[in-house]
């Protein structure tokens, strides 16, 4: 079998493929809920330009159809420039408060000084009370 015939067939195959690199970008899992009048947006996972998409839909229509929204943050595990575009975008539509984020998220909005604009609080009880 010659170079030309074997590297279409593995690639046919998948051999020498990796899964992770193969497969879509997993979306963030989001969750909604309203707790004392304020819509509460829980984001798990990833949150940056390939997986953004179910959040930046979620945070848009809460700050249309909410007075307040807070994201819960506690769930995300990574997070890019695309988070922090969406949260300025999100902060300037309406009130978002932050609430929960975890220490590398904590470190990103100190650096980029969004923690001196947002309101960020430890967790969603402080967030939907300030």
């Amino acid at each position: 079998m010659s170079y030309g015939e074997v590297v279409p067939a593995a690639r046919a195959s998948g051999a020498g493929t990796s899964s992770a690199l193969s497969a879509a970008p997993a979306q963030a899992a989001v969750t909604q809920h309203t707790r004392d009048g304020v819509r509460v947006v829980a984001a798990h996972g990833s949150c940056d330009a390939q997986s953004i998409a179910r959040l930046e839909e979620a945070l848009t229509m809460a700050v249309w159809t909410h007075p307040k929204v807070v994201l819960d943050a506690s769930g995300i595990t990574f997070a890019d420039s695309s988070l922090l575009n969406l949260l300025i975008l999100t902060h300037r539509t309406g009130t978002l408060r932050v609430a929960g984020p975890r220490p590398p998220l904590q470190r990103l909005l100190r650096l980029t000084g969004l923690d001196a604009v947002l309101h960020v609080r430890a967790t969603v009880e402080e967030a939907t009370a300030c």
